[in-house]
């Protein structure tokens, strides 16, 4: 159950770290790459934060006991 848990919070993790990316980018606070079509899309924004939401879920349910 151990390694489970240890999979769940690096998904977690890294589910937070790219719906955090695309969020920004959707917002245009980060214009990187310059090129992106994710730059000042709403849709973007809201995707983001949704797979924010799901990585926060992961991590808390990994830390439970």
């Amino acid at each position: 159950m151990g390694a489970l848990k240890g999979i769940l919070a690096i998904v977690g993790v890294a589910a937070i770290l790219v719906g955090g990316l695309w969020a920004l980018q959707g917002l245009d606070i980060i214009r990187w790459p310059a090129s992106s079509f994710m730059l000042g899309d709403t849709t973007w924004t809201r995707n983001g934060v949704v797979l924010v939401v799901v990585g926060v879920v992961l991590v808390w349910f990994a830390r439970k006991r």
